[in-house]
């Protein structure tokens, strides 16, 4: 998603590398790296690192870049613009992270287990991810650790003050960095995804002068509430703007046509869907909308087409493809 990160590793259990081998090829995610994790935070991130550094880890070396990004698997909607400052900030500073304000008063309790004292939320940040950080300095740091460190701590940025006298540049993050923490987390996070997915549509019409006024008032009527891309074309060509919205993970179609079964134009998309490189993590929406403008219609279809249509739908079902087809009548 972000062409100018020149490589990926990802840290995982020893239990999940097979797992996490079978996603990566699924998709076909490239420049990916898939690395043993150890038991706790910092010794997966300081296997992470030796990736790049330390032939006994890896049996091939990646080349060691200047800057190094740590994020969070359990943040999954970081957007580029705020890993972008966090790099610069790194390349100034030596270190950086993201922060966001505190929501909640942090408190200390006693030993007798009544409050202490509290701290003035006003003046503490809490520190999220990414953080990014010059390569020498955070696997310095990392060589440097003790054993306790490596156990128990949890700060990146605190590494590279203690152990190379680096102070973090601290840049303010936005609100899409809140971790998946607990189940109920889960359900927003599922939300999130729907709801950024949902808000581009491609409206397609075969071009015929029949269709050019729906072709027109469909989109028109659409585009106070979502992004929608509108194009008259065939299909079977393959045209390359309808290429391009299908890379750029486009999820809702709806084809417009004057055809009583339009299944082969349908599965003529199903195929370029794929064909193409979107991953069908969630539901792609198709909705056949076939408009009838002959004289003597009669509100009717075909049980040989309603057959086939119900047939197809559910085929494409099994592949995460939704069909749906509308027959409009009108004089």
């Amino acid at each position: 998603r972000i062409s100018w990160i020149s490589d990926i590793i990802v840290v995982v259990s020893p239990e999940n590398i097979e797992t996490m081998k079978t996603i990566i090829e699924k998709y076909g995610h490239k420049r990916v790296t898939v690395v043993e994790g150890g038991i706790t935070r910092h010794r997966s991130i300081f296997n992470g690192l030796k990736v790049f550094a330390e032939n006994e880890f890896s049996s091939h070396l990646l080349q060691k870049p200047e800057v190094v990004i740590i994020h969070d698997a359990v943040r999954p909607f970081v957007e580029e613009d705020i890993v972008s400052k966090v790099v610069m900030a790194a390349k100034e500073h030596g270190a950086a992270g993201a922060i966001r304000p505190l929501v909640s008063t942090v408190i200390a309790s006693a030993a007798d287990g009544c409050l202490d004292h509290s701290l003035e939320r006003a003046r503490y940040r809490a520190s999220e991810m990414p953080q990014a950080f010059l390569f020498d300095i955070i696997y310095e740091a990392y060589q440097q650790c003790t054993d306790y460190d490596l156990d128990y701590g949890t700060e990146c940025l605190h590494l590279a003050l203690k152990y190379c006298k680096t102070s973090a540049k601290l840049v303010e993050g936005t609100a899409d960095l809140w971790k998946v923490t607990y189940k109920r987390d889960l359900y927003a996070a599922e939300s999130i995804i729907k709801d950024n997915l949902s808000q581009q549509v491609c409206v397609i019409t075969n071009g015929k002068e029949s269709l050019a006024q729906v072709g027109f008032l469909l989109p028109e009527s659409l585009k106070s509430q979502i992004k929608v891309e509108a194009i008259a074309v065939s299909l079977s060509k393959n045209d390359s703007r309808l290429q391009n919205i299908i890379s750029g993970q486009c999820y809702n179609f709806v084809c417009v046509n004057d055809k009583r079964c339009a299944i082969q134009e349908t599965q003529e998309l199903v195929d370029m869907l794929e064909k193409s490189n979107i991953p069908l993590l969630c539901p792609v929406v198709l909705i056949s909308v076939h408009l009838d403008i002959s004289e003597n219609n009669s509100f009717s279809i075909g049980m040989e087409d309603l057959t086939t249509i119900k047939k197809f739908a559910r085929e494409t079902k099994k592949k995460n493809i939704l069909v749906y087809a509308l027959l409009i009548q009108y004089k």
